[in-house]
């Protein structure tokens, strides 16, 4: 007899060749970091078809909508556009998990020979559309899918009371002025922004998406360099010198809907050998006059310099930069 779907689910180690997105080619040829998290998020949507539980079907038949709430990567070597990415999709989930673990192995073929690119940790649950006037009809769940639905991703406990916030924002606006804000960056190494959030960043109608925080995540250092002086745009004009991310994760801890106000604050944690900086993200919304935090994440950063597309190098931190980087600007 076959195995069960979610057996298979569980069980099984699936492999499927994806291209990357061109979209994500912003660094000549070489796909930018959000990108790479792309993939993986897609190598497990098809682990999850090739095990006869498609994720719109899910949806479709049980009001259950598959949401990535962890992706931690390690890029090793670039991706780049014309790779035909190798991944490699692992079930670790633990017994008597309430969420789904995988690992993801994404190999690419450089010189003749495969090599390891990206290794990634990722987390998965079934969120439950409690909405009855969307969902009209709800089949019965495969069998063991149950432990993996969950009512409300997250359920973070409201943190500090707040003063009232100041400009009205329409969808998609932003401000980097704001009394929350004072309060979350006093005294920190840290540049943040209030975000109302569009509706392209949601997905089932109303909750921000894996790929929302991603998004995020790469505008927060755009604008944390820009607001220091040294610009991505400055530091490539001046030296060909362009971010590169070595490593990142980000952590679901609540939901933030469709329309509410997103604060982002990006903190500079530590900076190493004048080679690579760690940076912290933390998202929060305020809900009856107290934060929620509902996501965390942190990214390392290097400097490179790109030729002929995509070959790459690291440079150091000059004192510009480390200073930028200290907020030791104008001092």
């Amino acid at each position: 007899m076959s195995a069960t779907p979610v057996k298979s689910l569980l069980n099984e180690t699936t492999t499927v060749v994806l291209t990357p997105g061109y979209e994500g080619a912003n660094i000549g040829t070489i796909i930018g970091f959000k990108h790479v998290n792309y993939l993986v998020e897609k190598a497990v949507i098809e682990h999850f078809r090739h095990c006869g539980l498609p994720v719109g079907r899910l949806y479709e038949e049980n009001g259950l909508g598959f949401d990535v709430v962890e992706i931690d990567s390690r890029l090793q070597t670039a991706l780049v556009v014309d790779d035909e990415a190798s991944i490699e999709v692992t079930p670790v989930t633990k017994d008597g998990a309430a969420e789904l673990s995988f690992k993801v192995l994404i190999t690419v073929e450089r010189d003749g020979a495969p090599k390891k690119a990206v290794t990634s940790k990722v987390k998965v649950v079934l969120r439950h559309d409690e909405n009855d006037v969307r969902m009209l009809r709800r089949l019965p769940l495969a069998e063991g899918l149950e432990q993996f639905v969950t009512a409300r991703i997250g359920g973070a406990e409201p943190g500090a009371a707040v003063p009232a916030t100041g400009t009205a924002l329409i969808s998609g606006g932003c401000t980097d002025s704001d009394p929350v804000l004072d309060q979350l960056l006093a005294g920190e190494n840290a540049y943040g922004w209030k975000f109302r959030i569009p509706y392209p960043y949601v997905h089932f109608f109303d909750r921000l998406q894996m790929s929302g925080y991603l998004r995020l995540m790469e505008e927060a250092k755009h604008r944390f360099v820009d607001a220091r002086g040294i610009s991505i745009r400055t530091l490539l004009d001046e030296k060909n010198h362009i971010p590169a991310v070595t490593a990142s994760k980000v952590t679901m801890l609540d939901e933030a809907l469709l329309e509410e106000d997103l604060y982002v604050v990006y903190t500079v944690d530590d900076v190493f050998k004048n080679l690579l900086y760690t940076s912290r993200l933390d998202y929060y919304v305020v809900r009856d006059g107290r934060l929620v935090k509902t996501a965390t994440g942190t990214i390392t950063h290097a400097y490179g310099v790109v030729e002929n597309g995509s070959s790459g190098r690291l440079v150091t931190f000059d004192e510009r930069v480390l200073r930028a980087f200290n907020n030791e600007v104008g001092q």
